[in-house]
């Protein structure tokens, strides 16, 4: 069998080439490994400052300055105030390549805290005309400390970085009653994604319900979007004793949640994604003997594809409709504008990224199911492909009963998972800067 001498020359080269890109690899997750362990201390000691310093959306001042003051110290270009407290940051490397996005969110919940940390929070403060205790209870302390560690060794690895890496610290994830701009979109339209923008954006979460050190992903949707909802009920107050006086908007609100339940149960085809439905809330009346002239409703939606999203809510509204003027009253459904769109993962940025994670020191990547809960991180994942993904942080040994779900007052995280995802999150950086560069 003969070969051409240019043949075996490509074949050569190829091959240097690969053992090379090998040897490369090895040698960035050496330096990663090192790096981070480096650090791992400084990035618990974070999370506990940030955790027993809790603000609630929009008022993350102190974070964002303490963020802020370390990337400026790393080298950073930093522009604050994005988004009302955000923090946008890039660090340009060595060589040319793509850009990614890092996302960290920094706002805590209007809840009194309840574990006996030595670090808990004993902050209180004015939400919604309530004075109401501030808890980091779905593990955005920890989100920010891990960026800022991952921005701290990307940031020693610069000179061998082939693109520009974009850290977004973002405020008011949980929301803001009423506001239809808060948040991701917020930073969008004040320009987080501008000069440059990414091509590709990663995040973690912390999750208690799974073990520390797991990173659960999937491609598609990962997350549900989320409509917030009210109803109102009108109809006619009469006395308890004479009901046939009036019109009873208890009874039309009655039925019109048990026809919202048959939304999902007959009307929509959960083989291709579930939903959910949900009143929440129902008031009505102020006393035994009265029929009410109104009842009002709260609740929420969920679902996995835009399609279904709006049937759901069109029907809500027809169902609504008819059932009270079938009464002789009338309803009245209005939605939030601070819905969250579904998050998805982009497909072909999920599997490419699949190695990487299998690479990271401490991790065990797992493809997790469709999770209900809903993040705004799905609007920045609308610009560019994005890759969302959970971060367990619950010891494997630790009795289920005692975990506390996201957003308990007795929520609280194994610190042994900071380290994992600050190397998850450098790891994913800079393989992706190498696929693409």
């Amino acid at each position: 069998m003969r070969f051409h001498h240019k043949s075996i020359t490509a074949a050569l080269a190829g091959s240097i080439a690969l053992t090379l890109a090998g040897a490369v690899a090895a040698q960035d997750a050496e330096q990663i490994n090192t790096l981070s362990g480096n650090i791992e201390d400084k990035v618990i000691e974070w999370r506990r400052d940030i955790h027993q310093n809790p603000e609630l959306g929009n008022q993350e001042t102190r974070t964002a300055a303490l963020v802020a003051e370390h990337l400026r110290g790393l080298g950073y270009e930093v522009t604050e105030n994005v988004g009302v407290t955000g923090v946008v940051a890039v660090l340009e490397g060595g060589g040319p390549g793509p850009v990614v996005a890092l996302r960290a969110d920094m706002d805590a919940l209007p809840v009194a805290e309840q574990t006996d940390l030595p670090f808990a929070s004993t902050v209180t403060t004015e939400w919604g005309g309530n004075e109401v205790g501030v808890m980091h209870a779905c593990g955005h302390d920890a989100h920010v400390a891990m960026l800022m560690g991952a921005a701290e060794v990307l940031a020693g690895m610069r000179e061998q970085l082939n693109g520009t890496v974009k850290l977004i610290f973002q405020p008011a994830e949980e929301g803001i009653p009423d506001a239809e701009l808060a948040g991701a979109r917020a930073m969008l339209a004040e320009g987080a994604f501008d000069a440059p923008k990414p091509d590709a954006i990663f995040a973690l979460h912390m999750a208690t319900d799974i073990p520390t050190g797991t990173i659960g992903w999937r491609s598609g949707p990962i997350l549900a979007s989320s409509d917030t909802y009210d109803l109102t009920v009108t109809g006619k107050q009469t006395h308890g004793a004479v009901p046939w006086a009036g019109i009873d908007p208890i009874v039309i609100g009655a039925q019109i949640v048990t026809a919202f339940q048959t939304i999902v149960s007959r009307q929509i085809d959960l083989t291709k994604q579930p939903a959910v439905v949900t009143v929440g809330t129902f008031d009505a009346g102020t006393r035994h003997n009265i029929v009410p002239g109104e009842a009002v409703m709260t609740g929420t939606v969920r679902t996995y594809d835009e399609e279904m999203r709006s049937f759901i809510k069109e029907r809500m509204a027809s169902l609504a409709t008819n059932i009270a003027e079938a009464s002789g009253g009338s309803a009245a459904l209005n939605f939030s504008p601070g819905a969250y769109a579904t998050t998805v993962n982009d497909p072909d940025l999920t599997a490419a990224m699949i190695p990487s994670l299998n690479k990271v020191e401490g991790a065990t990547p797992l493809e997790i199911g469709k999770l209900t809960p809903s993040e705004d991180f799905s609007f920045y994942a609308q610009e560019v492909p994005g890759l969302f993904m959970m971060l367990g942080a619950t010891p494997a040994d630790a009795d289920p009963a005692t975990v506390a779900p996201n957003h308990s007052p007795n929520f609280r995280i194994d610190e042994a998972s900071l380290v994992v995802g600050v190397r998850a999150l450098v790891t994913l950086t800079v393989d992706y800067m190498n696929m693409n560069s």
